[in-house]
């Protein structure tokens, strides 16, 4: 993949920005070019390059160092190349100091990455100009919650978590909203990770009447516990979050275990035209790549109907529906994605797949 570097070196902190001069619509890619990050801001702008270049429009390039102080830096950049739209965004820092800048150079910011609520939170109490194509944090657990309270609330729930900051604080979210609506887990436990077997964990289960268990951390575990509990012949319906999306090794997954996760956009109808050109463009679509190209798609008609009137380029991302290789998006009042993108999955035959409720 290539970076585009035709604009010449900016402040020491942009170790490159680059510029392809064409007619159209002139995208920012903001994305670290260097650092530990780097593989992933490679595959941001090779996302976003794709779909600019298919299109004729003009790519601008810019590094993005991901450190505290940065974000003016990085605005000064994007306001000098004339960009429409900036797109990418892995970092938190980088916002903080470049939105105010943004907004008063009318340049919106759609990121792919950043979850922050608080960044948010502060994006429209300013008026600052971010969107947000990522899933905000606490969507996954929103969307836990609401597939335990519609299928599983007649039956006897057990929560165990690994202990980890995101498998506690994701375990703790759905606790406290089970209980706010008058459900109370039969078992609840922090399971030792990384162990070779969890007979234990799966006879306090049984002892404790569980049926369905929601498992707060990884996939290797959650592999674990189900092959356990088959060898015990315990009946448990296990569920985890996005952490599923894993290799699957050492032990393979059993059939059945469910999943709220991420879709494999890859796998999407709507991404199969943009998958075939990647691929032949020697990039692989995955991490960041569809998510950047969807984003560029998005700015793209949206420079475009704010061509045909005198509304700012913002005013046209919210409530606008895009068509995008990620499927329909469309942005609520809040800047966010108006439908939260976590699914219910079920492994099947060696891959997560939606899942449907066997017919009564």
């Amino acid at each position: 993949m290539t970076i585009s570097r035709c604009l010449g070196l900016l402040p020491l902190l942009l170790v490159a920005a680059g510029e392809c001069h064409a007619a159209g619509v002139t995208i920012g890619v903001v994305a670290p070019q260097t650092g530990s990050f780097a593989p992933l801001g490679a595959e941001i702008v090779a996302g976003a390059e794709a779909k600019i270049r298919q299109d004729g429009d003009t790519i601008v390039t810019v590094n993005e160092p991901c450190e505290d102080n940065s974000g003016g830096a990085v605005a000064d950049a994007l306001i000098a190349a004339k960009v429409q739209v900036a797109i990418g965004f892995l970092c938190s820092q980088t916002l903080d100091g470049a939105l105010p800048k943004l907004k008063d150079a009318n340049i919106p910011a759609i990121t792919v990455s950043v979850r922050s609520r608080i960044l948010m939170e502060d994006a429209l109490k300013n008026g600052w100009p971010l969107f947000r194509l990522a899933p905000a944090d606490g969507a996954e657990a929103a969307k836990i919650i609401e597939v335990i309270l519609r299928d599983w609330a007649s039956s006897p729930i057990a929560l165990v978590e690994d202990g980890t900051i995101h498998g506690r604080e994701l375990t703790e979210a759905v606790r406290n909203a089970l209980e706010q609506n008058g459900l109370k887990p039969v078992f609840t436990d922090t399971y030792r990770p990384g162990q070779e077997q969890q007979i234990a964990l799966v006879r306090r289960l049984k002892r404790a009447g569980a049926t369905k268990v929601f498992i707060g951390g990884d996939r290797s575990d959650v592999s674990i516990i189900a092959r356990d509990a088959k060898a015990e012949k315990i009946a448990l319906d296990l569920m985890g979050g996005d952490g599923m999306r894993a290799a699957d090794q050492p032990l393979p997954l059993a059939d059945g275990v469910l999943a709220v996760t991420l879709p494999d956009y890859t796998a999407r109808a709507d991404a199969s035209p943009a998958g075939v050109a990647l691929r032949a463009a020697g990039i692989e679509p995955e991490g960041y790549v569809l998510p950047a190209y969807a984003a560029v798609e998005i700015a793209i008609k949206a420079v475009q109907a704010a061509a045909s009137d005198e509304r700012l380029v913002a005013q046209h991302l919210g409530g606008m529906p895009f068509d995008t290789v990620l499927g329909q998006i469309t942005f609520d009042a809040g800047h966010e994605l108006s439908q939260n993108p976590y699914q219910l999955m079920q492994w099947r035959s060696g891959a997560f797949v939606p899942f449907s409720a066997p017919a009564q």
